[in-house]
């Protein structure tokens, strides 16, 4: 390809409302198109990346016995309402109507539709296990698109589902899924770490998520250096620092006067925050909940949410605290009576706690569980945090921000189950089919490849996902001996199966170099009066600093080297 036909400009200024690198450098290379909040045309260089993207991941999906399928992105909304996942949706789902006023959505993800075909196909036992993928677009209607590519509203995303007629066998596909991901992510050239994750409105039971570590990233990891063990943080469990646990004394009510929030009640009665309890309240679906958690705490709604079944979990307006007879700063579980008090177990591990004594102004010292109160429900509702200790080595844990580039989940019965998607064993019982679930977002994976590999001048491709093997950059394109080398050794490389692009515009050496360097492709061949009259040309890796002055009859032994010690 040359460049003066490709299509798509590059851009010297710094796009204003880029907010992530890849961003910034996928704009400025004239790689995407804005089309409007979250969606984006792929330009030319771009569409080439995903294309070998997609190769990779198709080629390792079928390693594993996957069969690729297309289903529509058009799906009745009544399969979503069967499934139950409407209201869990929620308004991420993009709704519309037919002519005939038959309730429509465009598809966020295809377990209702896959399970749907899967119920079609499977009669018996027999019929398993198999599993299925698409490389197919998605729509969400993201309340906040971000980044390019990392948060948008239409995506492309390889989605894959296993079928099982049992446990054990789902234990051993996904084991080959897992396997097949960590061979995408090495192979696109991308450091990739497996953390636990939560399933979120999909449900499941064990989830996986893979994570490029990057400051830009979205999610925040927390990690045991000592052991390895990682999760997100609406996942991850720790063992708490213990609070002070002293003989326990008797309950007094003490006035604190405008002292309300852990830090001024702390400062005013000079103790630790993990000698208090702290009040937080939530209306989960129709219901106020009362979470009580220990001062130096604070609540994971997810795991809250999923405590409680919830389909949406919100936080307590202050016009709702107060219709409830709740008085704000001052609340506490002691005397409490009809809203459902669930308790972080950190209530168990020290005494003597402070805690408001529903009345203003006024705190109470001495609070013990379950002497003083009790709750609905004791289960770990907390944030696991720094300094904290591993659940698996004790080791101690420290958090760093990673960005999602696939996630795998054992989906179990679930969806199944409500669809009426079942096979029949060998004695005739019919029973759900257990399945997994295994996706990988196309674009968000270049952004990541793009957020890992760049410097100041650009981009650096991996040599397998790049849009193109070799940037030919001949300068001083009015040199007569120039053209003609360049315009050779072009078709030469074309012959050899190499993919090329190839600057023949009429630029300074400033300009060719500086749209080599923020294109990022691999290998550079520069051809020049100069380097001719040495009987050289000069090739340089992208990645390395410096270039070598190669002899004209060498370069393609050079080329063929370079590239195939640059291949993953």
């Amino acid at each position: 390809m040359r460049i003066s036909q490709l299509f798509g400009k590059r851009l010297r200024e710094i796009p204003a409302d880029a907010d992530t690198e890849s961003h910034r450098l996928l704009l400025r290379a004239g790689m995407i198109c804005q089309l409007s909040a979250g969606i984006y045309s792929y330009m030319p260089l771009a569409l080439r990346t995903l294309r070998k993207i997609e190769n990779i991941v198709r080629e390792e999906m079928n390693r594993t016995g996957a069969q690729e399928v297309l289903m529509p992105s058009l799906q009745p909304l009544e399969l979503w309402q069967k499934s139950g996942r409407e209201t869990a949706m929620g308004q991420t789902l993009f709704r519309l109507q037919d002519r005939k006023e038959r309730d429509l959505v465009l598809g966020p993800t295809h377990e209702e539709v896959v399970t749907d075909m899967a119920g079609r196909n499977v009669q018996s036992y027999r019929d398993l296990p198999f599993t299925l993928y698409q490389i197919q677009t998605k729509m969400r209607d993201e309340p906040r698109p971000r980044g390019g590519l990392i948060r948008v509203r239409e995506f492309t995303m390889k989605d894959a589902y296993s079928f099982h007629a049992s446990e054990a066998d789902l234990d051993s596909t996904y084991k080959q899924i897992v396997q097949a991901y960590r061979n995408i992510y090495r192979r696109c050239g991308l450091p990739a770490i497996m953390i636990e994750a939560d399933s979120g409105a999909i449900g499941g039971k064990d989830s996986q998520e893979f994570m490029a570590i990057t400051d830009i990233g979205e999610d925040e990891i927390i990690i045991c250096d000592s052991c390895g063990a990682g999760a997100n943080v609406e996942k991850a469990c720790s063992i708490k620092l213990k609070a002070p646990c002293n003989p326990v004394q008797d309950m007094e009510e003490i006035a604190t006067f405008e002292h309300k929030t852990i830090e001024q009640l702390t400062a005013f009665l000079k103790i630790s925050s993990s000698q208090t309890l702290k009040a937080v309240f939530y209306h989960a679906d129709e219901t106020m909940v009362f979470a009580v958690i220990r001062g130096d705490l604070d609540v994971n709604e997810v795991k809250l949410k999923k405590l409680l079944r919830a389909a949406d979990l919100r936080l307590a307006s202050d016009k709702e605290v107060k219709h409830a007879g709740i008085i704000a700063g001052t609340a506490s579980p002691v005397g409490l009576r009809g809203i459902k008090i669930i308790a972080d177990e950190s209530v168990l591990s020290g005494t003597n706690f402070v805690a408001g004594a529903n009345k203003d102004g006024f705190h109470l010292k001495n609070v013990n569980y379950p002497r003083d109160f009790t709750a609905d429900v004791v289960a770990d509702i907390a944030k696991a945090k720094a300094g904290d200790n591993c659940t698996v080595c004790n080791g101690i844990l420290r958090t760093i921000r990673g960005m999602e580039v696939g996630h795998v989940f054992k989906l179990g019965v679930s969806i199944s189950d409500k669809l009426g998607a079942n096979f029949v064993d060998e004695g005739g019982t019919p029973h759900p089919i257990i399945m997994g679930c295994y996706g990988i977002g196309i674009g968000r994976l270049m952004a990541a490849i793009i957020e890992l590999n760049h410097d100041n001048k650009g981009i650096i491709w991996p040599m397998s996902v790049a849009p193109y093997q070799i940037n030919l950059c001949p300068l001083y394109s009015d040199n007569a001996e120039v053209v003609k080398r360049a315009d050779s050794l072009y078709q030469e490389l074309i012959n050899l199966g190499y993919e090329v692009l190839y600057d023949d515009r009429a630029e300074s050496p400033g300009v060719k170099f500086n749209d080599a360097d923020l294109l990022g492709i691999p290998l550079r061949i520069t051809i020049s009066p100069r380097s001719l009259e040495k009987g050289c040309m000069e090739v340089k890796l992208r990645s390395n600093p410096q270039a070598d002055m190669i002899a004209l009859d060498d370069v393609i032994a050079k080329i063929k080297a370079s590239l195939t010690h640059t291949c993953i």
